[in-house]
């Protein structure tokens, strides 16, 4: 069954929002990497790589569907921050906004009756939660250290230990 117009736009949309993703964690991680915050670097460049399986995942779900990728222009990310609590500010923030337009395209598919759509979907909404809530408790323990250089040091260890995992 061929993708109605509306899915496809909403999905092509959305590929393009999860290739901005990758960019920003991208940009993230040059940020840290420039203030020799190397753990925190790691961690962003595996979210970014995360970040464009899942701008793949849904353009191969639109090309099974026999649907057309339309690529279109990625914006520009921030390139620096205030300091290095800022990065997950901001990404908690940014992953607030994927959840609800991942929300809202489940919504439109809903409408349309486009269930596998809406099945696909599923796994994006459960990744979500994921996602809200690794960078909500990264960020919460940088709110707790404070200007604490040592609880710094140690959850830059501790984030440099992050590994890539198959999606």
């Amino acid at each position: 069954m061929l993708l109605k117009q509306e899915i496809q736009e909403a999905l092509n949309a959305q590929i393009i929002r999860e290739m901005y993703s990758s960019n920003l964690y991208l940009s993230m991680s040059a940020y840290y990497s420039s203030i020799n915050l190397n753990g925190f670097s790691n961690w962003m460049r595996l979210q970014a790589q995360e970040e464009m399986m899942h701008a793949l995942k849904i353009f191969d779900f639109v090309l099974d569907r026999g649907g057309k990728v339309k690529l279109d222009q990625i914006p520009a990310p921030p390139s620096s921050w205030d300091n290095p609590t800022a990065p997950f500010e901001d990404s908690y923030k940014h992953e607030q906004l994927v959840s609800s337009h991942i929300n809202e395209i489940q919504d439109l598919a809903f409408g349309l009756k486009d269930f596998a759509t809406v099945s696909f979907l599923n796994w994006f909404a459960n990744e979500q939660v994921e996602e809200e809530k690794d960078t909500n408790d990264i960020l919460d323990r940088l709110h707790l250290a404070g200007d604490s250089k040592a609880s710094l040091f140690l959850m830059d260890r501790e984030l440099g230990a992050r590994q890539a995992i198959a999606n």
